[in-house]
């Protein structure tokens, strides 16, 4: 339905003062602090995990050496969705408004909406780490989970056995978790606690925790740890889109983790419908969130 004269009766009016709602700043790219974006030129894309080889036995003298072998152990998918809202506005209501291009006003609002939207989608994949289903990942589980599967036979967890809020002694034991993963053999691996990623509601307790020199909420006189030994060395992001308001998430250094596929970048277009000559305005774009190997994070739902 096209937004006709009756939607804007004030603005075919004399007196009129002001037209507001529209100017508000709007959060965007907090995609950005956990995303890295590349470019696709297909329908979807596919990530697939390799199992490596298994720690090394002891050959005896004069014995036969042991053969290993390599495989994938899973894929990681990427479907493209794509995005799009459009408005039209009648002939009539652009000819006899009084103060501006509605045109140009109701694009900016367009863009209002399509960036709202990337920004959930791209936190989605966050709010909904702890629920398996529909949100697992190659492995099969959760993006938090405490038995990710390995090639191996074993498991991995990078989420706490207790869920636990965020304090100093939940991000000592969260970064000391993640210098344990392993790969899909068993074997360690060496990452670390890059960047704390978190709601609006915990971003005083971060701040408190990560720039004090001092341990927070304590008498004592002991250095900060987490501070002086150059812990998460990308400080804290916080995305205003996180729905959960005690759940915090830790990036590691893992190189495929979090990505975001970008199929189609943002487009507006606009045409006259010659039958009733109301202006026609549309956005749309393509893209995909989500991650490839999961100890690119660890989280905690908080307690």
């Amino acid at each position: 339905m096209a937004i006709s004269r009756a939607q804007l009766a004030k603005e075919l009016e004399p007196g009129l003062n002001a037209l507001f709602g529209m100017e508000y700043d709007r959060y965007e790219n907090q995609h950005a602090e956990i995303y890295t974006t590349e470019n696709s030129d297909r329908a979807f894309e596919e990530e697939v995990m390799l199992s490596g080889f298994g720690a090394a036995p002891t050959k005896s003298e004069g014995g036969n050496v042991n053969f290993d072998d390599a495989n994938e152990a899973y894929t990681a998918r990427y479907n493209h969705e794509t995005i799009a809202l459009a408005f039209s506005i009648t002939e009539e209501a652009i000819e006899d408004n009084l103060y501006d291009r509605l045109g140009a006003r109701y694009t900016r609002a367009l863009a209002r909406s399509m960036a709202h939207t990337k920004q959930v989608k791209a936190a989605s994949v966050l709010n909904n780490a702890f629920l398996a289903g529909a949100n697992a990942g190659g492995d099969g589980v959760a993006l938090c989970d405490a038995s990710h599967p390995l090639t191996s036979g074993g498991t991995f967890a990078n989420e706490p056995g207790t869920a636990a809020d965020l304090n100093e002694t939940s991000l000592e034991d969260a970064l000391i978790s993640i210098a344990g993963f392993v790969d899909e053999r068993g074997l360690k691996v060496a990452l670390r606690g890059m960047k704390l990623i978190l709601p609006r509601q915990l971003q005083f307790v971060a701040e408190r925790l990560m720039v004090s020199n001092l341990r927070v909420g304590t008498a004592d006189n002991d250095t900060n740890a987490l501070r002086s030994m150059g812990m998460l060395p990308q400080g804290y992001a916080v995305n205003d889109f996180l729905t959960d308001p005690d759940a915090f998430f830790i990036m590691t250094d893992a190189p495929r983790g979090m990505i975001h596929f970008e199929r189609t970048a943002l487009s507006t277009n606009m045409e006259a419908d010659f039958d009733t000559g109301n202006m026609r305005y549309k956005a749309r774009e393509r893209y995909s969130f989500g991650f490839s190997d999961p100890r690119c994070i660890f989280g905690s739902p908080g307690a």
